[in-house]
């Protein structure tokens, strides 16, 4: 029977075994061998069966996400071919609307005409990360309490209703309604590294951080090359054969999901309610109590303080990186003269390096080190920031290109798995909710800040500054 620990013991536990690197099981306690697949780990036992279902978990994970992920990306080639479709195709007037916005907003701080794509682009890429900010917590609290499997569905058929839209949208406001209803279900993701977390121990964490990586990467390497190859489809036919093609992969996942996925939060350590009170809901959502994690409960002084600095490192980082992931594709259009199909193949080489780096070395990362690879990652990223700025030829660009698909498979997982280990077993999806929802609020300022600095002062002095400001998140992640 499983010894009874006060909340503070756990706690203590926790963070002794921070310091000495000692196996710890989900509960706090290191001979707790009835959650997680903790014993398997301990005993080298892989035919233990509690092992076996875990392991049979994160491969059904991993199998939606890819099914998830190969038709979000197959519309990254496809947005300036989307904005010039609705510019020329849309009955409801929203998009002429929102370009004289624009224009007026182009006009004042001096905008090249030609780049105006490139802002409203910008703004709809806000808009989806906005939703994801305000629903991802309110997604992970839900599964906390009702389960994680009917949740995850729920997201899921969100998903495949608004590619549906999307294939029916015969003007510019159907298809933003369609992004809408998109960026409010994208909760199915922060749900699976939640999934992750319940069927792994410490030791095994990390690299179940990194098989969501791989599908990352699976995913931006097929997808795109998808959406390059509809886009030389015609003038209308691309339109059609992209959407259906995401909205099939969609209800797959939905059939694949509810067939072979087994829920992970049993009733005995699943949460109560999501909150008596309209502010414990506005907790969720509320930028000062996201940084704080004021939502995770059970967390003692110091283990609080360093979730709240880990966040403000992964927010940071993430402000920067988004910037430069939105630009990526004007700026390889802009001084490279990519069209779809070459920024097609550019993302295929992304995902593979991604899929060869979470794939390979962060699946045998070993527990303790995630803290030294996220340094190594950040330093990455400084020349790969002021390389694909500045780069006037492809070797230069893709040697840029190398290091900033390292050093992004190096960030996430390993930041995340070490904000995963806090906190209790029943606060897991909150906490990874609202982990996610910070990365959904960066990503929800960082293109609009990076666009505008990218128009007023160029590619090569964007990304130097860009780079350098890498620095930052390196130093704060020192104090953890």
């Amino acid at each position: 029977m499983r010894r009874k620990q006060t909340g503070v013991q756990v706690n203590k536990r926790a963070m002794a075994t921070l310091r000495s690197g000692t196996k710890l099981g989900p509960a706090g306690s290191s001979d707790d061998s009835s959650t997680n697949g903790t014993s398997a780990t301990q005993n080298g036992g892989g035919s233990d069966p509690k092992e076996k279902e875990n392991a049979r978990t994160r491969k059904v994970v991993f199998g939606s996400l890819i099914l998830d992920l190969l038709g979000f990306t197959v519309v990254l080639p496809l947005f300036p071919a989307l904005l010039e479709y609705y510019h020329q195709n849309d009955s409801s007037g929203l998009y002429a609307s929102l370009l004289a916005s624009v224009t007026s907003f182009q006009h004042l701080i001096g905008v090249p005409a030609r780049f105006h794509s490139v802002l409203f682009g910008g703004l709809l890429g806000s808009l989806f990360s906005l939703l994801q900010f305000l629903f991802s917590p309110l997604t992970g609290a839900l599964s906390d309490v009702y389960g994680r499997k009917p949740i995850f569905l729920i997201t899921l058929v969100g998903v495949a209703a608004s590619y549906g839209l999307w294939a029916a949208a015969s003007n510019f406001a159907l298809f933003v309604l369609a992004r809408i209803i998109g960026g409010a279900a994208k909760g199915n993701v922060s749900l699976a590294y939640s999934i992750m977390t319940d069927v792994s121990d410490e030791r095994t964490r990390a690299r179940g951080m990194a098989l969501i990586g791989v599908a990352f990467s699976i995913g931006f390497t097929i997808g795109p090359t998808v959406g390059a190859a509809f886009s030389k489809w015609g003038s209308s036919g691309w339109f059609a054969a992209s959407a259906l093609y995401a909205l099939a992969l969609a209800l797959a996942n939905i059939a694949f999901f509810a067939a072979f996925f087994r829920e992970t939060l049993p009733l005995n350590k699943r949460r109560r309610s999501i909150g008596a009170s309209l502010s414990e809901a506005w907790e969720l959502i509320n930028p000062r109590a996201l940084f704080s994690f004021s939502s995770v409960k059970g967390l003692s002084k110091e283990e609080r303080s360093k979730l709240v600095q880990l966040g403000r490192v992964y927010f940071l980082y993430l402000f920067l990186y988004s910037g430069l992931e939105f630009t990526l594709t004007f700026v390889t259009h802009h001084k490279h003269s990519y069209d779809s199909l070459a920024q097609g193949r550019m993302f295929s080489f992304l995902g593979l390096v991604m899929a060869v780096t979470q794939g390979g070395f962060m699946r045998s990362l070993r527990s303790g080190s995630e803290k030294t690879m996220a340094n190594r990652g950040l330093m990455m990223m400084v020349p790969a920031f002021i390389l694909i700025g500045a780069s006037e030829t492809n070797i230069g660009l893709y040697f840029g290109l190398t290091l900033y698909a390292i050093g992004s498979s190096l960030m996430v997982p390993c930041l995340t798995a070490m904000a995963s280990i806090h906190g209790a077993a029943s606060h897991k999806g909150t906490l990874l909710g609202i982990w996610r929802s910070l990365g959904a609020l960066a990503r929800a300022f960082g293109p609009i800040v990076t666009s505008i600095g990218f128009w007023w002062l160029g590619a090569e002095v964007c990304y130097i500054i860009g780079g350098l400001s890498m620095l930052a998140p390196l130093i704060m992640l020192q104090a953890y």
